[in-house]
């Protein structure tokens, strides 16, 4: 069976998640992994492997047929742009970049070099989503979107300085799914606020949300966002039509339930999103080396990252006037 060869740019915790994945994957041979610092045990763990700390000698190894760029996102529309003109297929994790102009340049010679581009938005190959996304016409006419996405707590204060903000690191999800369920979204309007970290402001940063947004087909949606659920991660969807209504839950860290006198008690969500969403780091490797070896059609596009950082860019836009903003679908 023909493999993918793919190099790794960036070895932290989504490169190692990814790096796990890609070993035990059928589909691919990981030949190198980029990454300014080494590992003290990745020689042991991974003897066969080429670890190197320059970008450009993986873009220069003939070997190299694809590429995972997880790095920071300001360094995205550089290596995705490097890698498209180097002849290397693409896979880049969320989002795509913070200058719609640098995005914009990397799209064009992705566009000119004919490579597969895949933007990583997990959760569309998460087995709940997939499974409402399949049966998504029996709602009828779409009319309502809840998404509800809390995190268990507030990230490093550091983190939040160079993250983008709530918008484009972490409700950038939220917008994709939207969109991948309901279609282009038309406008938006945000009320946000620092309720859980107040320093945050400093950043021009929020960490909860009420997003409104309104979709090309008249749909209208609701995503509720907040940095910090005391009881896990809270991760909801459920989409509602004229025929009916589809609807999935949280994943808990255990079924069982217990009921008493004193109530009925359950268990709480997974902690984070590695417990929540591990399967679905695997599956979308899986279908990107399909859309490589067999040409099947990539699921998600470089197309649907940037309109994800045109929503989240509008979102931050929203937030700052107080006021609805519509969107440029082109």
């Amino acid at each position: 069976m023909k493999k993918v060869n793919i190099a790794i740019i960036s070895y932290g915790r989504i490169g190692r998640v990814h790096m796990k994945n890609l070993v035990a994957s059928p589909y691919y041979n990981v030949v190198m992994v980029c990454d300014i610092v080494k590992p003290d045990d990745f020689e042991t763990e991974y003897p066969e492997i080429s670890f190197v700390s320059e970008y450009a000698e993986v873009l220069a190894n003939p070997d190299v047929d694809a590429v995972l760029i997880g790095t920071p996102t300001s360094l995205h529309p550089m290596q995705i742009k490097a890698a498209a003109e180097a002849g290397k297929h693409v896979f880049c994790e969320k989002p795509l970049g913070s200058s719609m102009k640098e995005i914009l340049k990397a799209y064009e010679a992705v566009r000119k070099s004919g490579v597969i581009m895949q933007t990583g938005f997990n959760r569309r190959f998460d087995d709940d989503f997939l499974a409402i996304k399949s049966r998504i016409s029996e709602i009828g006419e779409p009319h309502i979107l809840k998404i509800t996405s809390r995190d268990p707590g507030m990230p490093p204060i550091e983190y939040v300085e160079k993250s983008g903000g709530l918008f484009m690191d972490m409700t950038i999800h939220d917008f994709d799914m939207a969109r991948y369920m309901f279609g282009e979204v038309k406008s938006i309007f945000v009320q946000a606020a620092a309720l859980v970290e107040p320093a945050i402001t400093t950043y021009g940063d929020v960490d909860t949300a009420i997003i409104i947004l309104t979709f090309e087909n008249g749909a209208i949606g609701v995503i509720d966002n907040s940095r910090q659920a005391v009881y896990g991660y809270d991760q909801r969807i459920e989409v509602f039509g004229s025929k009916g209504m589809l609807q999935n839950d949280n994943h808990l860290e255990s079924n069982t339930v217990l009921s008493s006198k004193a109530g009925v008690f359950s268990e709480k969500p997974q902690h984070f999103f590695l417990e929540r969403y591990l399967k679905s780091y695997d599956t979308e490797l899986t279908y990107f080396a399909k859309s490589i070896l067999d040409e099947s059609p990539v699921v998600c596009t470089m197309e649907d990252g940037i309109m994800a950082v045109k929503i989240a860019q509008a979102a931050q836009k929203s937030y700052q006037i107080g006021s609805t903003v519509v969107l440029s679908n082109s």
